[in-house]
């Protein structure tokens, strides 16, 4: 009898340490969230074209709301998600964020139903009813996809894969993640609009069956047993918050990182989608590329999103490689050389100096959290949750420089100056910010 309890005790011990199987299913989620995340961006130049037309000189400021949208779902739902997370469980909420993702295309697609519906007047200039329809839609995405990211980072960092570490695991998803950022131009420009004039119509199929695909995978996931991610941690030391009497924004470092985190991401977000809508300005000529012994024609503008957001997955696969590297050192490094490739490209409009920008964006994100919350002791957990708040740089940033484009004429040339302002403070941060000067006892 014995034997055979210790026998049962060790396979159960043994399929407890393997989630492999949830963690693939993780693994693709963070492709889901890095492809519908850029591919939300994308559109802001094809419905530019589609539905702005009438907008007159409020057309990019509308185009750029679409970003400003989706990412103002973060700081919506981070909390709300947290409560799901300890209320009704991982698998729950993960469910939730999808059936909401399923919902929020479901809201784009309806905007290609309605485009016919009379346009609202805004003094001379006139904006489609489809185009609110489908900022509702960006915005509902955004929180969708902040549920998801809830759940899955944290899942990542303690599940346990044999022959991996979190880092490992958190690599791979992240290498994931990058490779949907990268195709998700490629899809916008030669999948849903296929070279062509854009209109509002094109949108409806792909979204139909991208909605198909996510509930599919709800689906999935439900008959999925998916272990407790703090289950795993059980044998940390659990520390009670009553006992810490500081305000997490009194450290100065972690204030300052929180600012940081916010010029970073508005800074990637606004290269990665406002170069498509200066580019098509430019007029620039489409570019034939040879992929795997084929020939594709893409238009110039695509293929600097695209080129962006691979340049990030290039470097999120290497970026392994600098973990003897500093911190401090890797971000003074790579926010300086932004910050050179945004000021030539901003005054030569040489458009493709902007895409190396990407590279030095990829490792931006960790070194930055890791100064950020350096020396915070058991105020660690709160000051990774404000680090979150930066977040909504992503929002905000991309939405000046449209106002921006729009104050100057429709020029996008002299508003790259708000992302050369972004990396000079993370230089900045680099130099000086990151320093901790309060201690955590």
């Amino acid at each position: 009898m014995s034997e055979t309890l210790d026998k049962n005790v060790l396979e159960n011990s043994t399929k407890q340490k393997n989630h492999t199987g949830p963690f693939l299913i993780m693994v693709g989620l963070m492709f889901i969230v890095g492809f519908l995340t850029v591919v939300n961006q994308q559109f802001q130049a094809p419905l530019k074209e589609a539905l702005l037309s009438e907008a007159g000189d409020i057309e990019n400021t509308l185009a750029t709301f679409i970003t400003f949208a989706f990412f103002m779902g973060y700081p919506t739902m981070g909390n709300i998600a947290s409560r799901w997370v300890d209320t009704k469980g991982h698998k729950t909420t993960l469910i939730r964020g999808l059936i909401m993702l399923v919902v929020a295309l479901g809201i784009e697609a309806l905007s290609a139903q309605f485009a016919d519906l009379p346009s609202i007047a805004f003094g001379e200039n006139k904006v489609p009813q489809a185009f609110f329809i489908f900022l509702v839609g960006s915005y509902g995405l955004g929180c969708a996809l902040a549920v998801l990211q809830t759940v899955i980072n944290p899942f990542l960092a303690v599940c346990q894969v044999p022959g991996t570490s979190s880092v490992t695991r958190l690599s791979i998803a992240g290498a994931a993640n990058s490779i949907g950022t990268t195709i998700a131009p490629f899809f916008v420009a030669s999948i849903i609009f296929g070279g062509v004039t854009p209109e509002v119509a094109q949108i409806l199929l792909p979204l139909s069956i991208l909605m198909i695909v996510v509930a599919v995978v709800a689906g999935v996931l439900g008959k999925l047993e998916l272990p407790n991610p703090m289950a795993a941690e059980g044998d940390e030391e659990t520390i009670d918050v009553s006992k810490l009497t500081k305000s997490v924004w009194s450290f100065r470092h972690l204030t300052l990182g929180v600012v940081a985190i916010f010029v970073y991401v508005g800074a990637e977000v606004a290269v990665g989608s406002n170069i498509v809508l200066h580019a098509k300005t430019l007029g620039l000529e489409d570019i034939t590329v040879n992929l795997l012994f084929t020939e594709f024609t893409m238009e110039a503008h695509a293929l600097m999103a695209t080129l962006y957001w691979g340049s990030m997955l290039v470097g999120r696969l290497f970026g392994s490689g600098l973990a003897k590297i500093p911190g401090q050192t890797q971000l003074l490094f790579t926010a300086g050389i932004a910050l050179v490739l945004t000021a030539f490209g901003m005054f030569t409009e040489q458009l493709w100096l902007l895409v190396g920008i990407g590279l030095m964006h990829s490792i931006m994100w960790g070194a930055i959290f890791a100064l950020a919350i350096d020396k915070l002791g058991p105020y660690t957990s709160k000051g990774s949750g404000a680090l979150m708040i930066g977040v909504a740089g992503g929002a905000i940033l991309p939405w000046i420089q449209g106002i921006s484009a729009d104050a100057l004429g429709g020029s996008w040339q002299w508003t790259w100056v708000i992302v050369i302002l972004c990396e000079a403070y993370l230089v900045y941060y680099a130099l000086v910010g990151y320093k901790p000067q309060e201690s955590a006892e």
